[in-house]
């Protein structure tokens, strides 16, 4: 089963202020990653928050992109403008939908992240919180 990691996903592994949710995103990262997909917007927001939230480097954050080894979906104008009818259609935010169009790109058949409904279904892609008991 192919993943879609979105980025709050991949950055708890970097914050030591959430020890559980650190731990946790380093057990999801280890046992998922072979079959996991990100994006560009995902890349982008991560080394914003490695350095302006969690106050790394950036040589330490772009370290870390090269460091991950994902498949990554690029960005392009077809994709956001697919991510503008998905967040009509949704209700989603631009940001949200980019990170939905980007995982049905990858051919994921789920979006993990805490930003979206967990157990829903969109554009057949299941929305799973990672973090959430059971």
């Amino acid at each position: 089963m192919t993943v879609f990691f979105d980025t709050n996903i991949i950055a708890y592994m970097f914050d030591d202020g959430q020890p559980v949710k650190q731990h946790r995103a380093f057990e999801i990262f280890s046992q998922s990653a072979p079959d996991a997909v990100i994006s560009t917007q995902v890349q982008i927001e991560l080394c914003s928050v490695l350095t302006r939230k969690l106050g790394k480097s950036r040589e330490d954050a772009a370290r870390v992109l090269r460091e991950l080894r994902l498949d990554v979906v690029p960005t392009d104008e077809a994709l956001v403008l697919a991510a503008a009818d998905a967040a009509a259609e949704h209700q989603l935010s631009i940001f949200d939908a980019l990170v939905l169009v980007a995982a049905g790109r990858g051919r994921c058949s789920e979006l993990w992240t805490e930003d979206l409904a967990t157990g829903s279904t969109l554009d057949g892609i299941r929305i799973v919180n990672p973090f959430l008991a059971g």
